[in-house]
């Protein structure tokens, strides 16, 4: 291929851009955590949970469990960390 020194300097700048952002690309990579879900639901409740989702919505569902789980974990009794605090 013949180039002329315009075409070959842009050429050598598209590839220059393209290697910048190749770059970041490997920066997300490297930077990236495994998603773990803090709680395995069972299949019966997943279903369970996407019939609500598809009555009530989203936004409602995820209000009630999140409220269900702070009651029901309030009962626990305090750690060690939680008693030094108070």
């Amino acid at each position: 291929m013949k180039l002329r020194d315009e075409e070959k300097s842009s050429l050598s700048d598209a590839i220059d851009k393209m290697n910048e952002g190749l770059d970041v690309f490997i920066q997300f990579y490297n930077d990236a955590e495994e998603d773990k879900p803090l709680i395995e639901f069972t299949n019966e409740t997943i279903k369970i949970i996407e019939k609500a989702i598809e009555h009530y919505g989203h936004e409602e569902v995820e209000k009630k469990i999140n409220t269900i789980v702070r009651e029901v974990l309030s009962f626990l009794p305090k750690g060690k960390k939680e008693e030094e605090k108070s």
